[in-house]
């Protein structure tokens, strides 16, 4: 699923850069860029797909999220594992789905089945080697995309360099030609180079500027899942297996007959 997306991504990026080459240009009056020669439409071709992931990754890291804020959701798990409903927690992440939640999940989960265990040591080692496991199947799903996205960065400069030296040799011919040199042919030469350059630098910088920024988040989430963990597990580790639920305790009922602990003697009464 995730090789076809980029796949079929490719493909229409391309087409549309055709597209856009042949008729949109001068539909929007930008005919000037077809100087560039057929590299442009590579340039266009990577220019929309870095724009497609970056839109892609905005939305796959907001649902990775969940639906709650993180801090807020982490709260009311941690609650609930203090107050030791395992059940109540595991409801919350089902609730938030996520790789926060579903990481936390996992663990839980394992709890629940290692709770009759009498070895506590072994069974908190199977609950962290739980989330180990969640853990690693969540990380390449927040990365997805993010190698593609420096590729795009490196190719559309290399690009752009090839375009701007293929424009060079261009105008060293018409240089190099007898007599006076074509002014024609030596201006669309250094069009082309200039047109290359240019797009190979917006490609670089939109795809560049996205991986970084969706790097740093993932790291971030990366370190919030560590941290929630492990606080989780902690918890855990201290919670008495078997327990129930703490519940607020019900009032007792009063005998027949017993005074009231508001009730006051008077003096001179017998007690």
């Amino acid at each position: 699923m995730r090789g076809s997306f980029l796949s079929i991504a490719i493909v229409i990026a391309f087409i549309v850069g055709a597209l856009i080459f042949f008729f949109g240009l001068d539909a929007i009056g930008a005919h000037f860029v077809k100087e560039g020669g057929y590299l442009v439409i590579a340039l266009i071709a990577l220019l929309l797909l870095s724009i497609a992931l970056v839109v892609e990754r905005m939305l796959s890291l907001k649902k990775a999220q969940g639906r709650e804020s993180l801090p807020v959701f982490l709260r009311k798990v941690q609650q609930a594992v203090n107050a030791g409903d395992v059940d109540g927690a595991i409801a919350l992440c089902d609730k938030q789905r996520g790789s926060l939640a579903a990481v936390v999940a996992a663990g839980l989960r394992r709890y629940k089945d290692t709770e009759r265990m009498e070895d506590r040591k072994q069974a908190m080692s199977d609950v962290k080697q739980a989330i180990e496991e969640s853990t690693l199947l969540e990380v390449p799903i927040l990365e997805r995309n993010l190698v593609a996205l420096a590729t795009i960065a490196s190719i559309g400069t290399m690009v752009g360099l090839l375009g701007t030296v293929i424009g060079m040799i261009r105008s060293f011919i018409a240089f190099s030609s007898g007599g006076t040199p074509d002014a024609a042919t030596l201006s669309k030469g250094i069009s082309e180079a200039l047109i290359n350059t240019a797009g190979g630098i917006s490609t670089a910088i939109i795809a560049i500027v996205g991986y970084n920024y969706f790097t740093t988040k993932v790291d971030h989430y990366t370190y919030m899942i560590d941290e929630a963990s492990q606080s989780i597990v902690d918890s855990l580790a201290t919670r008495k297996p078997g327990s129930a639920p703490v519940r607020p305790a019900a009032p007792a009922p009063m005998a027949a007959g017993a005074a009231s602990p508001a009730t006051t003697t008077t003096p001179g009464q017998p007690r």
